[in-house]
């Protein structure tokens, strides 16, 4: 009777059941705020193409060049910011409220489809599930009113 109620390896029991639901937790949170930082840096590298292609007559290739640098300047993958679409569209329209009312004016919207691959959890979702293979796709816009 008295052996059946010691509680030696309960401790090491717990802890063995705990510490990798505890881990998955952590690095969960580390990857989502990498994918957090990483859309951050296209959100801004689609302002700044979007700045150059309100002027008049901007170059598409220039534009491209300034958000593949900005990616670049916020140390995303090589390989990633080739693989990623810059689309430039100077065709968009906005409505801007003035003192007239509403009025549609033309704009330039840079978009940017950038292949995101998660480091650990992408391994342990395939090893759950199966069925997970490669990036997923993280996009950002931006949107400004062309200069006349």
């Amino acid at each position: 009777m008295r052996r059946a109620r010691r509680q030696e390896g309960q401790a090491l029991l717990e802890a063995a059941l705990v510490i990798p639901l505890l881990l998955l937790i952590a690095v969960g949170i580390f990857e989502f705020g990498r994918a957090y930082q990483t859309w951050q840096i296209l959100t801004n590298a689609a302002r700044e193409g979007a700045r150059l292609a309100v002027v008049p007559n901007p170059d598409p290739v220039v534009v491209e060049n300034r958000v593949r640098q900005y990616m670049r300047d916020g140390h995303l993958p090589s390989a990633a910011i080739t693989a990623a679409s810059v689309a430039i569209d100077r065709t968009a329209t906005i409505t801007v409220t003035g003192t007239g009312g509403p009025v549609n004016v033309s704009a330039s919207q840079v978009t940017i489809n950038y292949p995101f691959d998660f480091v650990v959890l992408r391994p342990v979702a395939r090893l759950m599930s199966g069925n997970i293979n490669g990036p997923i796709s993280i996009q950002a816009s931006a949107i400004m009113r062309n200069e006349m």
